[in-house]
């Protein structure tokens, strides 16, 4: 094969892959990572998110919602969440923050984040600061293989 039709070649292939990971519109992307599968998505809206069916954001999350982007551990339950505008809820109530350490990283989610957290919604640890909504969702799978 010439070095012409290798580099076209090439070309196609990462135009296609570009395209399958776009989702049609949806910006996601399936990682493979040491500590599992990661998937990350973002939505323009909350509302967005939620009439995703694969992914499902969480029914704390406002329809209001903007710049949502979340990372979800797809071999576990981990999850991390930021986003801007919309209240929370009233079942998202005070509460500790969490004792298990995210896993899961992204540029917006500092580091630790976890553990500032001041409010509960449901299995989510939530933390408003600054204008942007951060939540965290712990991993709740066992690992049964030794």
């Amino acid at each position: 094969m010439n070095t012409s039709r290798r580099i076209t070649t090439v070309a196609v292939i990462a135009a296609t892959a570009a395209v399958t990971m776009t989702g049609c519109g949806l910006k996601e992307g399936l990682t493979e990572k040491a500590n599992g599968h990661v998937k990350t998505v973002a939505y323009a809206t909350g509302a967005e998110g939620k009439r995703d069916q694969d992914v499902r954001l969480p029914d704390w999350v406002s329809d209001r919602a903007t710049s949502v982007t979340e990372v979800i551990r797809t071999t576990g339950s981990e999850r991390i969440l930021r986003f801007t505008g919309g209240d929370l809820p009233a079942n998202c109530v005070p509460g500790a923050a969490s004792t298990q350490p995210a896993t899961l990283a992204a540029e917006w989610w500092p580091q630790g984040q976890e553990s500032r957290t001041d409010k509960v919604c449901g299995e989510w640890h939530v933390l408003v600061k600054d204008g942007a909504v951060y939540g965290f969702k712990p991993e709740t799978l066992v690992n049964t293989r030794s």
